[in-house]
């Protein structure tokens, strides 16, 4: 990297303490030594199945969380709890669930004025229904909607007042947490588009979570896969998508739905076999090596490190 990345995230640990009997607890380790770094308007897409940790790394680099261990830099500044309320001005999240992430009770121009009103970014009532308009317009919604509540939206609309909530402060960086899982198909078209018109207009940098692997590739420039806390492999859309090397990987990539016949008769499905270990008691090593065809004595000894195989591409296995 020759410049210091927008966002940089060095060694992060999220762990929870879980009562597992009455005078017993032990440490849920929901994310476990993660790195990355994103770029100022790059988009990092984080993949992974459901409990890997993708959500808790989200809300752990805005101090939804307070961090285990590790750290967190925004332009090479650490962010702490002493300054996480300047910080929000720069660093925003769009939550998975339209429904559930409204007030139910204020209104859609209380709703994205509402970090206006805790920032002061506004010097008379007219300058903030002005901001609440532009902002309105920017995601494509109405100026007559404004006086409405939320529950008079459906899902797509819903979200875009979501991710005018979280431009209102005019952040530099988004953690979008699947914003896309809960809305009909037609309408992720039409969400993910404007994620991009955005970016490309005001220079916004992005994590993108979620689950559909062709989603990612559309809108990230890189990808992260994380299982069990960790990240096993990191590297450009299409080196992952087409040139993954992590046995886990390959499992994802083997099971996304590809419109080509040609292409689809000549791959072939990698089916996991066993269970996916319980995060309270992971397998020493690799966590991956209790499903993997290709461990070895060494995947129960140590976990691999991230090691560059070319291109920036990095890939945590002993074996591959």
């Amino acid at each position: 990297m020759s410049k210091t990345p927008l966002v940089e995230v060095k060694n992060l640990k999220q762990y929870f303490p879980i009562k597992t009997g009455l005078f017993k607890t032990e440490m849920l380790k929901a994310v476990d030594d993660v790195s990355f770094y994103i770029n100022e308007g790059e988009t990092l897409g984080l993949v992974g199945e459901s409990g890997c940790g993708k959500t808790t790394v989200g809300r752990t680099l805005l101090h939804l969380y307070e961090p285990t261990a590790g750290e967190i830099l925004y332009e090479g500044t650490p962010v702490t709890e002493k300054n996480i309320f300047s910080m929000r001005k720069k660093m925003q999240m769009v939550f998975q669930d339209p429904y559930s992430s409204l007030d139910p009770r204020m209104t859609v121009e209380d709703i994205i004025g509402e970090p206006l009103d805790v920032h002061k970014l506004y010097s008379s009532r007219g300058e903030r229904r002005e901001k609440i308009l532009h902002l309105m317009e920017l995601v494509g919604l109405n100026a007559e909607h404004a006086t409405r509540y939320a529950h008079e939206f459906s899902g797509g609309q819903r979200q875009r007042i979501g991710i005018a909530r979280a431009l209102a402060v005019d952040p530099k960086f988004i953690v979008c947490d699947e914003p896309v899982s809960a809305l009909d198909v037609s309408i992720q078209a039409q969400v993910i588009n404007m994620f991009e018109e955005l970016q490309e207009k005001l220079g916004v940098a992005y994590l993108f979570i979620a689950h559909d692997l062709l989603v990612v590739h559309h809108i990230s420039k890189r990808i992260a896969v994380m299982y069990m806390g960790k990240i096993v492999e990191t590297g450009t859309a299409d080196d992952v998508n087409y040139n993954s090397i992590h046995p886990y990987t390959c499992s994802l990539m083997s099971a996304v739905p590809i419109p080509d016949p040609d292409y689809i008769r000549g791959r072939k499905r990698i089916v996991l076999e066993g269970d996916v270990p319980s995060p309270l008691h992971m397998p020493s090593g690799c966590p991956f090596r209790t499903r993997c065809n290709h461990a070895c004595e060494k995947c129960a000894e140590a976990m691999p490190p991230l090691t560059d195989r070319g291109n920036g591409h990095m890939v945590a296995c002993w074996v591959k």
